[in-house]
């Protein structure tokens, strides 16, 4: 890819060269009609400025662009005091690279510059044909053409390209805007996930020794290791995602956060199934038991890859939660299964049986506060899905997610299995 873009950048640098030099043989035989030698390099000095004005950067172009302006500007009153003109053309080039200079300057500069840069390359512009022999009315209306019609007409190409820019800028300020929110739901998911094991391990290794009760050093090398597992998941959850923000495109080939599903293929069929036990059973090691539901008629049907990943991050959310704020839970239910009366539906749900309803910090995550059921709903809503959440009668918590099941993606997901 790399090697491609330097020689599409080296292709546009060769056809600009040869465009300049076409120009710039233009110029010098324009300059040539001129009946005296100096005329003739006058000429030609004009107009390679103002082809110059149009290639130098933007921090340089204002001056550039004035200072082409006013030495054709001169010279136009230069050469209609003199008897002997050119007898055919004043520099028709040179006329483009003023009305050129127009619409760059419309569509670079600001308000006040632009109307300056405006005023200056038009009115060279205008004033050019006065260097030509006269002919009689053809002049004035040459001239009339030129100010009535060009000028106004290079001045709105400038606005559009302008307000084209703009909402150009506008776009790219909106995707990356979606790419930071993508990254910030990539981190919470797995980061946050991670971390919340640790956590939740050293609050269980610290009560034990408050408590008094003697630890074998099996069980004790045991939670560390526990500990030292979450910790190098979410390293590596962390190195993979600074990975993709360094270089997105390798990253999302090459590399994945620790426990992520969204490969190019995504999850499918059995290899879905698999890494939701697993990580179901990693959460049970750590708190309440975690049981998985798998309904049989999924056993053989693939899931469309987008589907697939954010089954996966709603239970990993939910499990975090439960974690977090289910105090008191003994038992967490994940059900997955074809919605029932709608089978073109998938239903992921999650069950915890925390005493008391949810917390005050999930109620504040649910309303707003938060950001990790928010973000998991975003996430639902970009596969065309809908999620709720809230306390169940008689304590717990309750998450739902509603995924479409898109039967043309299947063959696309058996595709990635033999890939």
């Amino acid at each position: 890819m790399i090697s491609e873009f330097r020689s599409r950048f080296r292709f546009r640098h060769l056809r600009r060269g040869l465009v300049g030099v076409a120009l710039a043989v233009l110029v010098a035989l324009e300059g040539l009609n001129a009946p005296h030698p100096a005329m003739a390099a006058a000429t030609m000095v004009s107009g390679m400025l103002c082809l110059a004005a149009l290639a130098v950067p933007e921090r340089l172009f204002v001056r550039s662009a004035i200072g082409a302006a006013a030495v054709s500007c001169v010279l136009t009153v230069a050469e209609a005091q003199l008897s002997e003109r050119p007898p055919n053309t004043p520099g028709m080039v040179e006329l483009g690279a003023l009305l050129l200079l127009t619409t760059r300057g419309v569509r670079r500069c600001p308000p006040l510059r632009a109307a300056g840069l405006v005023v200056a390359s038009s009115g060279a512009a205008v004033v050019l044909p006065l260097r030509i022999e006269l002919w009689d009315d053809h002049l004035k209306e040459l001239i009339t053409v030129i100010a009535v019609c060009a000028v106004p007409f290079m001045v709105v190409v400038g606005l559009c390209l302008r307000l084209y820019d703009t909402l150009r800028e506008r776009e790219r300020e909106a995707i990356r805007q979606a790419q930071r929110l993508e990254h910030a739901r990539e981190l919470h998911d797995f980061v946050a996930h991670h971390v919340t094991a640790i956590v939740a391990q050293t609050k269980a290794a610290r009560f034990t020794a408050a408590a008094g009760n003697p630890q074998s050093p099996e069980d004790l090398d045991r939670m560390l290791a526990q500990i030292e597992r979450a910790g190098s998941q979410a390293l590596g959850s962390m190195r993979a995602m600074v990975t993709s923000l360094r270089d997105h495109a390798t990253a999302s080939a090459t590399t994945r956060p620790t426990g992520d599903p969204a490969g190019p293929c995504g999850l499918g069929g059995l290899r879905g199934l698999r890494d939701l036990r697993v990580l179901t059973e990693e959460f049970s090691e750590v708190g309440p038991a975690a049981e998985l539901i798998l309904a049989p008629e999924l056993a053989d049907r693939p899931l469309p890859p987008g589907v697939a990943t954010t089954v996966h991050r709603v239970v990993q959310e939910s499990l975090t939660n439960v974690r977090k704020h289910a105090t008191g839970a003994g038992r967490v239910e994940v059900r997955i299964g074809v919605r029932p009366g709608d089978p073109e539906r998938l239903e992921v749900s999650v069950v915890d049986d925390g005493q008391g309803g949810a917390s005050p910090a999930a109620e504040r995550s649910v309303e707003g506060g938060g950001y990790g059921l928010v973000g998991l709903a975003e996430r639902v809503e970009e596969v065309d899905g809908h999620l709720t959440s809230g306390p169940r009668d008689g304590g717990g918590w309750h998450v739902l997610a509603v995924l479409p099941l898109d039967r043309t993606a299947t063959e696309e997901t058996i595709a990635c299995d033999h890939a």
